[in-house]
């Protein structure tokens, strides 16, 4: 049966925006869940500064804690080598870098242009891999920025084809702010699978506009088989400003169970977990699933 392999962002992508300190303990049990319910990928949290990202400060004792299933990855996020070195000495073997195929957003972020990120990034890389980790690449507004507005195509796919030429395994494509249409997520897609191997490219949408699962949907039938979701549609961007969620991972498992597409995953624990940790949180889960009455 053809495979999906779905990315599960909410640990990290998902809890990182929330204004109330999330217990290490709540974030170490969402991680075993979701890995108890067939999730092959979780990313568990972020180096990133403190100061900027107070949420993932606990990142050494989320790591540490977490009793790592067999076949499931854990990768980490980390913005420059003092990240990376941190993440490696808390045990992280594989990592994710960051950037943007928008300058206004990037100046925003890390303070430089997409040129000067990438050469932020390429030593980052270099080391992981010397020190045997694999890396995963991040491209935010691929089809939208909140600074400047339209991105173009050519801009995703220099910044995608860069960190392939890199070494980075995997690079995520981001629809940060949720601007993108079916039409244009497929095209989008189409331009950078010509420069990079759709083997190699993940697709990462938020659901601020309605638009995710529909954007799926597109990249799917262009032939993408790795899909960035986030448990309950937790999360949003700190510098995106009116963002929403990822697209929700329940919802997402429902449609491809329902387009014959295996994930391994069990839908029953998933959504039960959406709605424990939207217990945690105070609140209702942003899934259609989790919202679903229980018959």
């Amino acid at each position: 049966m053809d495979r999906v392999r779905i990315v599960e962002v909410g640990a990290r992508d998902g809890l990182q925006n929330e204004a109330a300190r999330v217990p290490a303990a709540v974030k170490i049990e969402l991680i075993e869940r979701l890995a108890n319910a067939g999730l092959p990928v979780i990313e568990a949290t972020s180096f990133v500064s403190p100061k900027w990202v107070p949420q993932m400060a606990d990142a050494t004792e989320v790591l540490a804690g977490l009793h790592r299933k067999p076949g499931v990855s854990y990768p980490v996020l980390v913005p420059n080598l003092q990240g990376l070195e941190r993440a490696h000495q808390a045990g992280a073997d594989h990592v994710a870098v960051f950037t943007a195929a928008s300058d206004a957003f990037n100046r925003k972020n890390i303070n430089c242009d997409i040129a000067a990120s990438l050469l932020r990034i390429k030593p980052v890389v270099d080391r992981a891999r010397a020190a045997g980790l694999s890396v995963r690449g991040y491209v935010s507004c691929v089809l939208g920025c909140p600074y400047q507005g339209e991105v173009q195509v050519s801009d995703v796919v220099r910044v995608a084809a860069a960190l392939a030429q890199m070494g980075c395994e995997e690079i995520s494509l981001g629809d940060t702010i949720g601007v993108g249409t079916p039409g244009k997520a497929r095209a989008m897609l189409r331009a950078v699978a010509e420069a990079v191997p759709m083997a190699r490219i993940a697709v990462h949408f938020h659901d601020t506009r309605g638009q995710a699962l529909a954007n799926i949907y597109a990249c799917l039938e262009e032939g993408a088989r790795s899909v960035d979701a986030s448990v309950a549609g937790l999360g949003g961007c700190p510098y995106a400003r009116g963002a929403t969620g990822n697209v929700a991972t329940e919802d997402l498992v429902y449609m491809l169970q329902g387009m014959g597409l295996e994930t391994g995953v069990d839908l029953d624990a998933l959504i039960e977990t959406g709605r424990w940790i939207s217990n945690k949180l105070g609140r209702e889960p942003a899934s259609k699933l989790g919202r679903v009455k229980k018959s």
